[in-house]
């Protein structure tokens, strides 16, 4: 047993497991290596940093074992996708307190809808889709943000399909879209940029349809270079009118949890303060890092910017407020897709 001197770096001589909640190949776990690979040089004490993936029920296993079994000793952090809206959607299911995570930093996302083109009558457009036969929507879990999303912009469109859910991460439903069980699939940034485009997008096999970000009155910054509408944009090209009612409230209030917070940084409660202020620290560094982000724009195409501040706990509290009125349309939503 040793003790460390006071002065010395918290991390030095320890080593630091980044848990993402989903599986190897999707796009958190793109993203998340690509954050492992680099943050460690900007910790003090030069951590040795690794990564373990822990997936299943859309993300929140992971989640909740890093709330309930982790170590809290600062020696594991949770790299987290879709946590915030899923505990938001129902926080007696989440059995824990999310809000009392030690929160280190959040990024905003943006997720794209791709078709096959082989979809009868055949899809040249985004457009096209109007007269598509035959739609499989596939996703991860029915009660996932993604998965609502999909659906919503769907039936928003008015849109007959056919709903396929229960894939552990995009990887395998991936998959599924190429043998043609699903026809349509939604992923977000990393993997749609360094996957779908080339395997998919640019050999015919697939069109994108929309994509889906916080604030879509303006255009995202992991869109661009990317020649790809957002779905209010596409829906009045359709529609010939913006959209509205019901459907699009709560398609509003999914997008607005999601796309403030797509991942989240954060440690289990009652992880030392030292330990939060060392990456938080690190992760200010790392937006500045010219070697991350250009090794981010050769695989995923855009740099991650995380929001670090001071204030990164309470910006998390404000935004997992969803309206009473809003958590009840959505649970009605999800049970709906279970029959």
């Amino acid at each position: 047993i040793t003790n460390a001197r006071a002065d010395e770096p918290f991390y030095k001589g320890k080593r630091l497991t980044l848990l993402i909640n989903f599986a190897i190949g999707g796009p958190a776990d793109v993203e998340g290596r690509l954050f492992a690979k680099y943050i460690g040089r900007h910790i003090a004490g030069n951590p040795n940093v690794v990564v373990q993936n822990m997936d299943g029920a859309g993300g929140i296993v992971g989640a909740k074992y890093l709330g309930a079994l982790a170590p809290k000793d600062g020696t594991m952090v949770g790299y987290l996708t879709g946590t915030g809206f899923m505990y938001t959607l129902d926080p007696a299911r989440f059995g824990l307190d999310f809000e009392s995570y030690g929160f280190v930093a959040i990024q905003g996302g943006a997720t794209v809808t791709y078709v096959r083109t082989d979809v009868p009558p055949g899809l040249k457009s985004a457009t096209d889709i109007v007269k598509a036969r035959g739609l499989i929507a596939g996703g991860l879990s029915v009660d996932s943000s993604k998965d609502i999303r999909v659906r919503l912009a769907m039936d928003l469109l008015g849109l007959k399909y056919k709903y396929v859910t229960g894939y552990r991460s995009s990887a395998p439903a991936r998959l599924a879209f190429e043998r043609g069980e699903i026809n349509v699939f939604a992923e977000s940034t990393p993997s749609y940029r360094s996957i779908v485009i080339p395997d998919l997008i640019e050999k015919g096999r697939a069109i994108p349809l929309w994509y889906d970000s916080g604030d879509q009155s303006r255009p995202s910054p992991q869109m661009a270079g990317l020649s790809i509408l957002p779905f209010p944009e596409l829906y009045r090209k359709v529609k010939g009118a913006p959209p509205s009612g019901p459907l699009w409230d709560n398609y509003r209030a999914v997008n607005t949890i999601d796309g403030a917070m797509l991942r989240m940084i954060c440690f289990p409660l009652d992880t030392p303060k030292a330990a939060r202020d060392a990456l938080a620290a690190a992760v200010v560094a790392l937006n500045g890092d010219k070697d991350h982000a250009a090794e981010s724009m050769r695989t995923i195409g855009f740099v991650p910017d995380w929001q670090a501040s001071p204030d990164v706990q309470q910006d998390v509290r404000s935004v997992l407020s969803m309206p009473a009125g809003v958590r009840s349309f959505l649970n009605n939503y999800i049970k709906a897709a279970n029959k």
